[in-house]
């Protein structure tokens, strides 16, 4: 079974409407698409519950799929649980061994990581593609959520995120060996180690994947 991730990343774009597969997006997706093709939107972060929460973000058109986070966000807030509690499409609090030290493992574990990860031991894909997960290749960890939230993004900190979250990429790969990857952006350039089940694809916006 074929799913694709979409991130939030500059070359996000890459991924087309109407692709075959399950759809996972990461929190808000960087355009607009459908209910009807999106499997569920995968969160992470207490920022982003607190944003729901408040009312400064809606995802009400989406199913649910939380973290370890936002599942403690829930059971310590009932009230929010019992509003959103329908779009909950299940809980996935897993955090592999690989992801760090166990007090930073949950910050280094980010949403696309979880989204892969969920697709590969949840739904049993067969094939992940993936889209729009710009810090694999470059330097650049900008992504449509900072639109809606505000990250910091300066040089030292991106430099340190990116150290974090591109181990743990080369390890999910190789623990879902059974599992073919293909990772799409706008070079070839990628800056991680990769296995053999991970195909690289250089494209164009526009151009069929």
């Amino acid at each position: 079974m074929r799913v694709n991730v979409l991130g939030n990343g500059d070359n996000a774009g890459l991924f087309q409407r109407g692709t075959k597969g399950k759809l996972l997006i990461c929190n808000m997706p960087p355009f607009e698409i459908p209910r009807s093709e999106v499997y569920g939107t995968c969160m992470v972060d207490f920022k982003m519950m607190k944003a729901l929460q408040e009312g400064r973000i809606q995802l009400d058109m989406y199913d649910w799929i939380l973290g370890t986070r936002p599942k403690l966000w829930m059971e310590q807030s009932g009230t929010f649980y019992m509003k959103y509690s329908h779009l909950i499409k299940g809980f996935y609090s897993h955090i592999p061994k690989y992801a760090g030290d166990p007090k930073y493992a949950a910050t280094n574990f980010n949403c696309g990581h979880m989204a892969v990860h969920y697709a590969c031991a949840k739904m049993r894909a067969t094939e992940v593609h993936i889209y729009g997960f710009d810090s694999i290749f470059d330097m650049n960890l900008d992504s449509f959520t900072d639109l809606l939230l505000e990250s910091d993004r300066s040089t030292n900190n991106t430099v340190r995120l990116a150290g974090n979250w591109r181990p743990i990429w080369t390890e999910m790969f190789k623990e879902f060996k059974e599992v073919k990857f293909h990772l799409y952006h706008s070079h070839k350039n990628i800056k991680i180690p990769i296995s053999k089940n991970v195909e690289v694809h250089a494209i164009s916006h526009g151009q069929k994947t």
